[in-house]
């Protein structure tokens, strides 16, 4: 019978093919298989914080690993292991005044560059983004003490990013050392370096910063440890008047798993929301795309894709790089008919998947807080008749659903009001960004559970 060791080696020969390789190295390269009794299968990690991680992350896919291998159904669990194949035990991160201590880190972060085309000057201000916009320039050229932290959030895709390397231009020409870092980053470089155990200055290299800019800090989202550590750094850093600004991809509050100490503290500054682009804003956006690329595209196909296109600044771009594409295949001009040509390609394409009209009615009751038998009834106070109606608009959308089928959906009712709570749902799309932000969330739920 094969020892747990040579048992784990063969599979993480599987897991290599299945992981990239920055991720194998930081999480599973160093692992040992333990012991493997009773249908149990012990893994040993370095520390707690990496079992923490492959727990919460890999469970399933080192399951289904195992299982392959050893043909019997099989339960994982983690073990710190103290052997001199794991040489840096977790017990030791933290000092006794809650800092980190010098031998947790081994090297120094090594962030990425930022984007030379992110400034504010190309940044394309509109309702749905000028207060977000403001903050963060007053950010970046006086550093207002009620601004720290300043906490961006919105959907994927509407611009925070952006914003971010905009405030680390001015920053950095002004003379300030700053510092730009993703979550993940931030999180793989402090379990690397608990793993190879180098006496490191993680503590010193964020003291002396006076500008630190955190990219996706949703990403922290159920990681206790990494947290709390990111919770003393943060301390130092604000008590020290270092200028924090963060990103993410929802607002503090509805970051569920958050430790609540790091909850309140970003909302010590000033928290600003990106809504969805409306028509102006993103007929402006794919204009500048356009000129960007020395692109001349027709003022009526730009504005046939900004009404077309209503999610985020990467479909708009996506949008236009299919129809320049499309029109170079075909070797032919820009024009409407192409467009529309394009396009409708696209919705064929993505009409394969086709979402069934119950999953739809239960995820918009349970976003607004319902229930699927209150949307198909005939309650029609404020909150449920807009419910009723996004659901509507839905299954048109998503699920290519006729006016019958969705009429049977909803209890029968009359064809014409289906076809009027669609239409009116479709036309305040055009004006309303807190409508648009509402249904992207409602899409990316939908999109999360079909995967």
């Amino acid at each position: 019978m094969r020892s747990a060791q040579e048992i784990w080696e063969t599979a993480l020969g599987q897991l290599q093919v299945q992981i990239s390789k920055p991720n194998f190295d930081t999480w599973l390269k160093d692992t040992i298989g333990l012991n493997y009794h009773n249908n149990y299968f012990t893994i040993g990690v370095p520390n707690a914080f990496v079992g923490e991680w492959l727990n919460n992350r890999w469970r399933s896919l080192i399951t289904k690993t195992l299982v392959g291998i050893i043909d019997k159904d099989t339960e994982i669990q983690f073990s710190v292991n103290t052997s001199n194949l794991c040489k840096t035990p977790y017990t030791s991160i933290l000092q006794a005044d809650g800092g980190l201590s010098s031998r947790a880190i081994s090297q120094a972060l090594s962030p990425p560059r930022l984007n030379p085309k992110y400034t504010f000057n190309t940044f394309v201000v509109g309702n749905c983004n000028r207060f977000a916009y403001s903050a963060a320039l007053q950010v970046a050229e006086k550093m207002p003490e009620e601004y720290n932290p300043l906490f961006i959030y919105s959907s994927t895709g509407l611009g925070k990013t952006h914003l971010l390397h905009a405030i680390g231009h001015i920053t950095m020409n002004n003379g300030l050392r700053t510092l730009y870092l993703t979550a993940e980053q931030f999180t793989n470089e402090f379990v690397k370096s608990l793993k190879e155990g180098k006496n490191g200055s993680f503590r010193s290299k964020f003291r002396a910063v006076q500008v630190l800019l955190m990219d996706d800090i949703h990403f922290f989202n159920g990681k206790g440890q990494i947290q709390e550590c990111f919770l003393h750094v943060f301390n130092e850093l604000y008590h020290a008047d270092t200028q924090i600004v963060l990103t993410s991809d929802r607002s503090p509050k509805a970051i569920a798993l958050l430790n609540n100490k790091l909850r309140s503290r970003f909302e010590w500054g000033l928290v600003t929301v990106i809504q969805s682009p409306e028509i102006d804003t993103r007929l402006a956006i794919i204009r500048a795309k356009a000129e960007e690329r020395g692109l001349k595209v027709p003022p009526e196909v730009l504005k046939f894709l900004a009404e077309k296109c209503q999610g985020n600044i990467r479909e708009l771009e996506g949008v236009l790089n299919r129809v320049v594409a499309y029109a170079q295949v075909h070797n032919t001009s820009l024009n409407l008919c192409l467009a529309a040509e394009a396009l409708a390609k696209i919705t064929t394409e993505t009409q394969n998947v086709i979402t069934p009209p119950k999953h739809i009615i239960q995820l918009v009751a349970r976003y607004f807080g319902l229930t699927p038998e209150l949307l198909r009834g005939r309650k029609r106070d404020p909150k449920t008749s807009l419910a009723r109606q996004i659901a509507i608009y839905l299954l048109r959308e998503e699920s290519c659903c006729t006016l019958s089928q969705i009429s049977r959906e909803f209890g029968s009712r009359d064809h014409s009001t289906i076809f009027y709570s669609h239409f009116k749902i479709k036309e305040r799309l055009k004006t309303e960004p807190k409508l648009r932000s509402q249904i992207a969330e409602i899409l990316r739920a939908l999109q999360f559970t079909q995967e």
